[in-house]
């Protein structure tokens, strides 16, 4: 059902765990299949420079919201906010049709994240 790259975002997760100083977090949930995900964000002269995150799903959840932190560390604000669920999955090369919503869990808890950011800082 699920490509290596995919097996391997579950298997060896990079991202895993949170920051206790988090310059802000990002909250989504699907209550439809009951993934939760929560983005911790540290950001330093408009870069993300530490990011994680604790994921309550299945497979493509938790996979879908690694990638979305490998994509987003060291990125300015403004890039990573322009994330998509196409990014996600052309990263992991495919996820099956009935779990591409998690792609776009991950990169809408980004964008949270960053959002919650910019109202704590301005």
């Amino acid at each position: 059902m699920y490509n290596e790259k995919v097996m391997k975002h579950f298997r060896a997760p990079q991202y895993v765990g949170e920051i206790k100083d988090a310059d802000a977090i990002g909250k989504v949930g699907n209550p439809q299949c009951g993934d939760i995900m929560q983005i911790y964000i540290k950001v330093k002269d408009n870069k993300i420079e530490d990011i994680k995150v604790k994921t309550f799903g299945c497979v493509a959840a938790l996979s879908t919201s690694d990638v979305v932190c490998d994509l987003a560390i060291g990125k300015t604000l403004e890039v990573a906010e322009k994330i998509t669920k196409d990014d996600v999955i052309k990263e992991l090369g495919e996820l099956p049709p009935q779990k591409v919503h998690c792609s776009v869990l991950a990169q809408e808890a980004l964008k949270d994240a960053i959002d919650n950011y910019r109202k704590k800082t301005n």
